[in-house]
């Protein structure tokens, strides 16, 4: 067992043999930025100030050589080799926001549909104790005893009172995974899932103008994001603009149609990039949202798809002046990146 010690807070947690430093704050209710929990992103890499820690496989992208000199580490991978470990965090460390995650808990496949062409979406009831989690978090899903190593995916309804978790699995080309979920899980079986992971989650305190940008299974922790918001009465307007190639890649558009004639504050848009259609937008979000926003410095921003799409659309709308602490991404490499290995803030409005 080693200690865990967050400057400049100063508070501490446990860390069980085996675990690594982000289980260990994760099952503490801390909640340190991560996305792809294989040492792919870097969205987790803090600096070490003390102790000593085994690292373990990581990508240089993620981790240059240069940082590890200075000392800096992916909590993700680092597993702690002396009785404690001190990291610097900055201010948030003090704050305890996230419900400790499971690890495979028992649910079982009540439905399975296709959305669209490539996605299909799992309706999952718990058998035991539901997870607990916020809007806009991931679960790990996977069956290691046939070799279906676990592969993370975003929880696409808000919390309900019967532990009802909604996925959306695109089919990704060589995606283990995935192929799996499309071609072999059926109806009335049992999976396991481990999670809610993730910081991609809402603060009920944002009180500017909203506006959700997706594309692909990018739309799944939008759509929790957004029900949850529109479920405790959010007021300022909240605008979604999902992005797909065809209209055959379209899903959840009743959904959205629904929200809108029932909440005045809501409204969503659908842009092709591949082909033009009556009653859509075409064109790449850089190329639409200026004029649909062209000041964009009141709004809050929320954006979740491929890392492309998300620096893409970051540039964007740093462009229209939105402000860099107002803008809130999630890039799913695991979803949709299947050739990195194993490899999804507190936000809500």
């Amino acid at each position: 067992m080693s200690r865990i010690i967050m400057q400049p807070s100063g508070k501490s947690v446990e860390c069980a043999y085996g675990d690594t430093v982000l289980m260990a704050l994760e099952k503490a209710g801390y909640a340190l930025p991560n996305n792809c929990r294989a040492g792919a992103c870097g969205e987790c890499k803090v600096k070490v100030t003390a102790g000593q820690f085994d690292q373990g496989m990581v990508l240089d992208m993620a981790l240059s050589q240069e940082e590890r000199r200075q000392g800096y580490g992916l909590m993700c991978m680092a597993k702690p080799i002396s009785d404690e470990l001190t990291i610097e965090w900055g201010t948030e460390d003090a704050k305890p926001k996230l419900f400790p995650p499971r690890e495979d808990a028992l649910f079982v496949v009540t439905d399975k549909r296709p959305l669209a062409d490539r996605v299909v979406e799992l309706r999952l009831r718990p058998v035991g104790q539901p997870i607990r989690y916020w809007p806009g978090q991931y679960v790990t899903l996977g069956n290691p005893r046939a070799d279906i190593p676990p592969r993370a995916y975003s929880i696409s309804n808000a919390p309900r009172p019967d532990g009802e978790l909604v996925l959306q699995v695109a089919r990704a080309d060589g995606g283990t995974t995935s192929n799996w979920v499309h071609d072999k899980l059926n109806i009335g079986e049992s999976v396991k899932l481990s999670g809610a992971y993730g910081t991609f989650i809402g603060d009920p305190g944002v009180d500017t103008p909203v506006l959700c940008l997706a594309a692909g299974t990018g739309l799944a922790p939008i759509l929790a994001l957004t029900e949850a918001a529109l479920r405790r009465g959010f007021r300022k307007p909240v605008t979604l603009l999902f992005s797909a190639r065809t209209q055959a890649d379209v899903y959840s558009q009743g959904l959205m149609a629904w929200w809108r004639t029932k909440h005045r504050a809501f409204d969503y848009k659908i842009t092709l990039t591949r082909e033009e259609r009556e009653g859509h937008l075409t064109g790449r979000v850089d190329a639409v949202l200026p004029g649909l926003f062209p000041d964009l410095s009141k709004h809050t921003i929320f954006v979740a798809g491929s890392p492309e799409f998300v620096e893409t659309c970051a540039t964007t709308v740093k462009a229209l002046g939105a402000k860099t602490e107002h803008i809130h991404t999630e890039g799913f490499f695991a979803q949709q990146q299947p050739e990195i290995p194993d490899a999804a803030h507190l936000l809500s409005f």
